[in-house]
């Protein structure tokens, strides 16, 4: 760190480019790292953007595959349903694993970004959704279009907690 007057100064703890952290008790900005050098935001980094790259590819694939051998029915968008919400659980569970495993650091961020941004993030897929919700409606058929948006959202939200008790657990 260096005083305003160009001569170096020793890192003073909670003090980041000569202004003191108002907030201790709180985590460290991830566009800071911990001597106070400013990395700026993760989403400009070229190493996030390829391994969130990287995932979305093998998500994107994943969902085509599972769209593919899961068979679509006179009605209900069981392949976009599904997708949904297995990706639901499966963020909740890996995230609560992240979180048990330690701080969002090295390869715990990678993976995180990885597995849950990229990976999880082109697996589920809400404009999908949203446009099937919509289609139902305008085919006429109400009923399945509220089923199909209660049991994505309610079932999500659910499975979600549940992937979030089962990675908790101390058994891995």
């Amino acid at each position: 760190m260096t005083k305003a007057g160009g001569r170096d100064a020793a890192p003073v703890a909670g003090v980041y480019h000569g202004h003191a952290d108002t907030h201790p008790e709180l985590p460290v900005d991830s566009d800071v790292d911990a001597t106070g050098h400013f990395h700026g935001p993760l989403h400009l980094r070229w190493r996030y953007i390829y391994v969130v790259f990287l995932g979305g590819v093998f998500g994107t694939v994943a969902r085509y595959l599972f769209s593919i051998w899961i068979p679509k029915t006179d009605g209900l968008p069981v392949p976009t349903l599904a997708v949904n919400l297995l990706g639901a659980f499966m963020l909740g569970l890996l995230l609560e694993r992240m979180v048990v495993s330690g701080p969002d650091h090295g390869w715990l961020r990678l993976a995180r970004l990885h597995f849950g941004t990229g990976f999880l993030g082109a697996f589920t897929t809400y404009s999908s959704f949203a446009v099937e919700t919509v289609l139902l409606t305008h085919a006429g058929r109400l009923g399945m279009a509220v089923l199909y948006l209660v049991v994505t959202l309610v079932g999500g939200v659910l499975l979600c907690a549940a992937g979030i008790q089962v990675g908790g657990r101390r058994s891995w």
